[in-house]
């Protein structure tokens, strides 16, 4: 039996108790190819490490995705980048960096609905997962709150709390898009006060401030909630016409002219 035969059972097992599946699967081609280039030691050793660990990026990337409750076909491949104001599209390019979660700071999108709020928060998040690895949790704010009011019923509101802590960015969908009693969203604002300087909040509105006293239901609540939220911010607004209206304007015209035609 060959040196190599002798050596193969102990080294796959010791690569198993490593946990390194990738460097097992490849490790021989690597070898054989190593030896055909006659590339040093330190080369091959590089060669399968850096492929493990790629895969083991690759494998954690797709854990935080699935993890992130994100619509991943809102990409900002997808997004269409023209429509946004100038000030917008210049706060996106600063926010792609991710440095924002390390301040805990929060991101605030107003807009008419169809301007692409929802859009343009999932594509931002989905960089920073693939891009930057970051923790993110997407969730509409009715869905949220119905979660949240379940947990303060079984009395583990804090222990829910605490499960959304872990994400370094909360995105909070649709804010105030269905009217909610106050004692609803006390558990909401339960949420936001618990996240204040601890960990950032990306949410879209349809309404401006002047008018969350309408979701809140209680002028004091709407006071502390906008202060929290505020205090650390980067708001957008998105004055822009609603993107399925023009779609819907742009196909009947092109049914026309080709009627027409």
């Amino acid at each position: 039996m060959s040196a190599v035969a002798d050596v193969r059972p102990a080294l796959l097992e010791h690569l198993k108790d490593l946990r390194l599946p990738t460097v097992r699967e490849c490790y021989e081609d690597t070898a054989r190819r190593a030896e055909r280039e006659t590339l040093s030691y330190e080369q091959y050793l590089l060669e399968v490490i850096t492929r493990e660990c790629e895969q083991r990026r690759k494998s954690k990337v797709q854990r935080l995705l699935k993890d992130s409750a994100l619509p991943l076909e809102k990409s900002l491949q997808n997004f269409d980048l023209k429509r946004l104001p100038a000030k917008a599209a210049r706060q996106l390019r600063t926010l792609l960096d991710g440095s924002f979660l390390d301040r805990k700071e929060n991101v605030l999108v107003f807009g008419n609905p169809g301007s692409g709020k929802s859009h343009l928060l999932t594509a931002l998040a989905q960089e920073l997962v693939v891009g930057k690895e970051r923790k993110m949790h997407f969730t509409k704010c009715a869905l949220l709150m119905q979660d949240l009011l379940a947990a303060k019923r079984d009395l583990r509101l804090s222990r829910e709390i605490k499960r959304l802590s872990r994400y370094d960015g909360l995105i909070i969908d649709d804010l105030g898009y269905l009217q909610q009693s106050r004692d609803d969203m006390e558990v909401v604002f339960t949420l936001l006060a618990e996240r204040y300087e601890r960990g950032s909040v990306l949410m879209t509105s349809n309404l401006p401030f002047s008018k969350w006293e309408a979701i809140f239901k209680d002028a004091m609540m709407t006071a502390a909630a906008i202060d929290r939220l505020v205090h650390h911010s980067v708001i957008i607004e998105l004055n822009i016409p609603s993107y399925r209206v023009e779609h819907a304007k742009k196909n009947q015209q092109a049914e026309s002219q080709g009627e027409n035609g």
